[in-house]
């Protein structure tokens, strides 16, 4: 008698919604037909719509954007950033762009605009403020108000991941919305800040790296959508997303030779890499070059005796030429350093309290003029520094923020 196979029963699926879903958003993701993907168009279209919230934390991110402004602090910039607001309207702007959407297009723009409105509106209020307590050291504000290709490249990966994690996924792609946010965000702030308090060197400068900033990041959101598939549907969308590309690309052109790429902290350098001769007998700034006069030498003339006929000989004895050079020991130049406990550098300027001309970073080299100003309450020492282009610079900045060698007197 044969026994019966055993048969092994059917596979059942522990959680048949979660597989459900993850079909759903598979034939949501790659749609076949029109009516697919223009309901995935108008699902993705709700979402990009911002809410309330949105402003509420876009106002929030600006003040504490401003605030660190005004204390130079890197971490409240990073705390700023992690407020900001969800940037699903910028993702809806570049899917309005690359699908032709005139309406959605506009929407989504006009939000966006209203958000920059409110950062730049606490950056401005936040640089009013910080008159009370001027001069202050900007080094942050001075930074992000110039291009930079690290923030290049974090705009162009977050843009990139922004739209694909948004199209492909429900969850709010909070990550890369944070890197756009980076590099939008800060040159704005900052352009505002230095509007507010009028601190050179910042604004417009900031106002235009923004501009750069949001081209570059536009054009690659939308050649993002563009290989996920979403196209125009009519010859009027692809009129319209060929217009707003044109223009992208030329904003990008025009701006970024204007958006200044100078960095706002030039790196230390080495008191050895220029060395300088310096004449005399006392110490000089390390890695300078000390040369020794020579000893003065003496030349005397020979004795000559000269015979007179029918005279007793005498002897004479010409006075001596002895001619000696004297060197006039130059005073030996003062050298010091920068060391800000606070921040990570100082700030150069024109007179004590006046406009900005260059911020230096912590252990650059400067060198000490003899003149010294008193100026609400703190003293203020003349400088001037010579820069990796081969510049000098002269300018006065606070003395506490220098460290000397040698000591000077009545300083």
């Amino acid at each position: 008698m044969s026994l019966p196979e055993e048969t092994s029963p059917p596979s059942i699926d522990p959680n048949p919604t979660s597989r459900a879903r993850r079909r759903r958003q598979q034939r949501r993701m790659h749609p076949l037909d029109s009516v697919g993907r223009a309901a995935l168009l108008e699902q993705l279209s709700r979402r990009s719509y911002p809410s309330y919230e949105f402003f509420l934390f876009a106002l929030t991110s600006g003040a504490i954007l401003g605030l660190a402004y005004i204390l130079d602090s890197q971490a409240l910039l990073f705390f700023g950033i992690l407020l900001a607001p969800l940037m699903t309207p910028w993702v809806g702007m570049t899917l309005a762009a690359v699908t032709g959407s005139f309406r959605f297009f506009f929407h989504t723009l006009a939000a966006l605009l209203v958000n920059a409105l409110l950062i730049f509106i606490a950056g401005l209020l936040a640089g009013f403020a910080a008159r009370i307590w001027m001069p202050l050291p900007l080094t942050r504000a001075l930074a992000d108000s110039r291009l930079w290709w690290p923030s290049l490249l974090v705009l162009a990966v977050g843009a990139i991941v922004l739209n694909i994690s948004f199209v492909r996924s429900e969850d709010k792609p909070i990550l890369p919305s944070a890197m756009l946010a980076y590099g939008l965000f800060l040159p704005l702030s900052a352009a505002a800040f230095g509007l507010g308090s009028g601190a050179e060197g910042i604004w417009p400068q900031g106002l235009l790296v923004f501009l750069v900033y949001f081209a570059w990041a536009g054009l690659f959101g939308v050649a993002t959508l563009a290989l996920l598939g979403f196209r125009p549907r009519s010859f009027l969308g692809y009129a319209f997303s060929g217009i707003i590309l044109v223009i992208g690309v030329g904003v990008l052109l025009v701006l970024s030779g204007m958006g200044g790429s100078l960095p706002a902290q030039i790196p230390a350098l080495n008191a050895t890499s220029t060395p300088t001769a310096s004449v005399g007998t006392q110490g000089t700034a390390p890695g300078l070059l000390q040369y020794t006069p020579i000893p003065t030498q003496t030349v005397v003339a020979a004795i000559s005796s000269t015979p007179t006929p029918k005279r007793t000989p005498t002897f004479s004895i010409p006075p001596s030429s002895t001619p000696t050079t004297t060197i006039t020991p130059l005073p030996t130049p003062v050298y010091a350093r920068i060391f800000s406990k606070d921040f990570g550098g100082a700030i150069i300027r024109e007179k004590p309290g006046g406009p900005v001309v260059m911020s230096l970073s912590n252990d650059y080299l400067v060198q000490v003029l003899p003149d010294v100003q008193q100026y609400k309450g703190s003293i203020w020492v003349h400088v001037s520094a010579s820069l990796p282009d081969g510049r000098e610079i002269e300018g006065w900045i606070l003395q506490d923020v220098l460290v000397t060698a040698t000591p000077i007197p009545n300083w």
